[in-house]
């Protein structure tokens, strides 16, 4: 399997995880495959998430996160961004993946 990149198909992916949920010897299927054990668990906890987020009522009106601007003691020029959520502080430095930094504030967002 090294050295190999694939481009998976949706249809690709949904009949493996499909596969997966039968397979009683998961490191084996990925072996007969040529996908890796963690891919195909990423595959799944994604199809896990998008069947929960398929289960939300649709938003009517578009959400906005009040932004609350004051001084903070960091160096100034750093690229350091402090976000406030429901109480957590979150430090994003300027060398976090946007992708990432979204998905963390989503799921503050999201807390109760």
């Amino acid at each position: 399997m090294a050295g190999r990149r694939r481009i998976w198909t949706l249809e690709e992916k949904l009949a493996l995880v499909a596969e997966m949920e039968r397979c009683g010897n998961i490191a084996a299927l990925s072996r007969e495959r040529g996908v890796s054990t963690s891919l195909l668990y990423t595959w799944r906890r994604e199809l896990r998430y998008a069947a929960e987020a398929s289960q939300l009522p649709p938003r009517q009106e578009p959400m906005f996160v009040p932004v609350v601007a004051k001084a903070s003691p960091s160096v100034p020029g750093d690229g350091m961004v402090e976000v406030e959520i429901g109480g957590t502080l979150v430090r994003i430095g300027p060398s976090v993946r946007i992708d990432l930094a979204a998905a963390i504030l989503q799921v503050l967002r999201a807390a109760p």
